[in-house]
């Protein structure tokens, strides 16, 4: 009789186990599908995620001042934000075309030559020979110079295309990651909501304490970028405007769009300071470049300190996981990185202090 009986138990024991298997493992089957399926939206997505959470403060002052029309001030914030990613984009795309079309006319009714290296380029500091005998050479006989550099120009040639076609792609995922923010700002107070459910069904009455770290910490991370953004914007521009360079209005621009999606400004600086050196004598173009190249790696110094600013939690880890982020994967772990490093040291915090505690 106990036999019969434990035989019965081990097969329901049995059946309940393989049941139990296929429901997870279908389960897993769809999560799966269901990921594959909108992984190419997932970097869009998080972006207007980040984008929303960083600027719904804006939105929501924006739409007090419009008497509540929260769709006014979304359709707002958006097309200011497409104004100004589209801008310098239409710019250099107009300069770039007009460029190729002066390039071809010429090299077609007048030949292509390259003018002579002026002789105060010799006298930069640490380049200024190497260029200037490049300079010369290219000027004399284009073709020896060509053959003398191939390797090196085949190189270059290939990571300008490869460097040109990313950011063509990353401009593209960031227009739809602003037109997926204005969306969820129309719908701010339910997404809101959710948050704090998925927080409370993930971490039970810390839940909501949590949500509103991450949201915190992505605002933190985003002053971060923008405040570095402007501060590096209006000190180049001052640079730009009292060394004379043509257009320092635009640059200055361009210079606020690279700072903002987090490209290297020296993409801007170094033909400025090769400008700067060719027109000017070589103390002002000294105290210029050593002025840019403070300006570029200030970034370094201003960011931690942005960064943690009002949050409760110690700068160095919000720093550590934006910029480990952002060394694991691209600009986005800028934020993500930072969300779960935070994350990660309150849950540590808590289970030091004791259960209930964070």
């Amino acid at each position: 009789m106990t036999n019969d009986t434990s035989s019965v138990s081990t097969d329901e024991f049995t059946r309940k186990a393989v049941e139990s298997a296929i429901k997870i493992g279908l389960i897993f089957l769809l999560v799966s599908w269901c990921f594959q399926i909108a992984s190419p939206f997932i970097n869009p997505l998080a972006w207007g995620i980040i984008i929303a959470v960083a600027l719904y403060p804006v939105h929501q002052s924006l739409s007090a001042i419009l008497g509540d029309r929260e769709k006014l001030s979304a359709v707002l914030i958006t097309t200011v934000l497409l104004l100004i990613i589209l801008g310098p984009c239409v710019f250099l795309a107009g300069i770039l075309t007009e460029n190729i079309q002066e390039l071809v006319h010429k090299f077609q009714q007048e030949g292509f030559s390259i003018p002579a290296p002026p002789e105060n380029v010799a006298a930069w500091p640490l380049i200024g020979r190497p260029i200037f005998n490049f300079w010369q050479l290219a000027a004399t006989n284009l073709a020896d110079s060509v053959k003398q550099f191939a390797p090196q120009l085949k190189l270059v040639s290939k990571w300008l295309i490869a460097s040109g076609a990313s950011t063509v792609l990353a401009i593209l995922q960031l227009i739809v990651s602003v037109i997926i923010s204005g969306t969820l700002w129309v719908y701010g107070k339910g997404g809101h909501h959710l948050a704090l459910a998925i927080g409370k069904r993930i971490a039970g009455t810390q839940g909501e304490e949590l949500s509103v770290l991450c949201t915190s910490t992505i605002r933190g991370v985003a002053r971060g970028v923008l405040g570095v953004a402007l501060i590096q914007t209006l000190l180049a521009g001052v640079a730009f405007f009292v060394a004379g360079i043509p257009g320092a209005g635009i640059l200055t621009i361009l210079c606020l769009f690279l700072a903002i999606v987090q490209l290297p400004t020296f993409i801007l600086f170094v033909p400025c300071m090769i400008y700067v050196f060719s027109g000017h004598d070589t103390l002002f173009a000294t105290v210029f470049m050593v002025w840019l190249l403070g300006v570029g790696f200030i970034d370094n110094i201003l960011k931690p300190i942005l960064m943690g600013r009002g949050l409760d939690l110690p700068m160095i880890i919000v720093f550590i996981g934006a910029i480990g982020g952002m060394l694991f994967s691209g600009i986005i772990g800028l934020f993500v990185g930072a969300v779960v490093l935070a994350l990660g040291y309150k849950l540590f915090i808590s289970w030091l202090k004791g259960p209930g505690v964070v």
